[in-house]
């Protein structure tokens, strides 16, 4: 069976995420100050031929820690529809 997988990989709490910053700069320049915050990460989709959801998932956490994410700077989410 074909799975969507979809994984969302963010830039970690604990640094800086410089492209966040320049697009909180850009709105407060448009006049939109009331956003607090602003993080940019990447939405990946991958389908996935698997037997069951959780070999789907397992597959998308292989790709994930080996290629897609980067764990010194980056976490990662992922969802089994």
């Amino acid at each position: 069976m074909t799975y969507t997988v979809q994984i969302k990989v963010m830039p970690l709490k604990e640094l800086l995420d410089p492209q966040g910053k320049a697009v909180k700069s850009g709105l407060e320049n448009l006049g939109i100050n009331s956003v607090e915050d602003v993080r940019i990460g990447k939405n990946i989709t991958l389908q996935v031929d698997a037997e069951n959801p959780d070999q789907a998932k397992r597959i998308a956490e292989d790709a994930s820690k080996k290629l897609l994410a980067n764990p010194v700077m980056e976490y990662f989410e992922i969802n089994v529809n």
